[in-house]
């Protein structure tokens, strides 16, 4: 994880595009500021964080579905749920599974977990829209090859 960059997956581990499944990986820093306020004495990754987490995995899968063609936003968060603490040095696993793709959304959930103990888990609402910017679309193909998205997986 890079939170000062907002890049919360380090590496996927499985991608399924016939089943519409992601698998990633993210090691939550040992140390980092944020564990300096949430909380003293007691650092645990914020809620929030482990949503953006289980998000991003979500729009990695999507990406791959619709084969870099359009991009999901972040549209709605549902059933979110903490279910257990994360904190400094594990390893964040999450699964994410496409519900549903068309007219221009797409749904996933999503599930984190801390080796077999499930820690989160949500209903994601993405909306998809083209690649904004052609820059943006390099910086997301530049991402992809950073954290071993299999691009020959969506190759035709």
């Amino acid at each position: 994880m890079n939170l000062d960059y907002f890049q919360l997956i380090d590496r996927i581990v499985d991608l399924n595009l016939d089943k519409k499944t992601i698998t990633v990986e993210a090691q939550v820093p040992e140390k980092h500021t944020i564990f300096e306020g949430h909380f003293p004495g007691f650092p645990i990754m914020p809620g929030v964080l482990l949503t953006e987490a289980m998000a991003q995995s979500s729009g990695w899968l999507i990406l791959g579905v619709l084969k870099f063609e359009r991009m999901p936003f972040l549209a709605i968060v549902k059933e979110a749920k903490m279910r257990g603490f994360v904190s400094p040095g594990q390893v964040l696993t999450i699964e994410a599974r496409l519900e549903h793709e068309g007219s221009g959304f797409a749904v996933t959930k999503a599930k984190g977990r801390i080796g077999k103990d499930m820690k989160c888990s949500a209903e994601i609402t993405f909306g998809l829209a083209p690649f904004p910017d052609p820059t943006f679309r390099t910086h997301m193909d530049a991402m992809a090859h950073k954290i071993g998205f299999p691009l020959q997986a969506i190759a035709q």
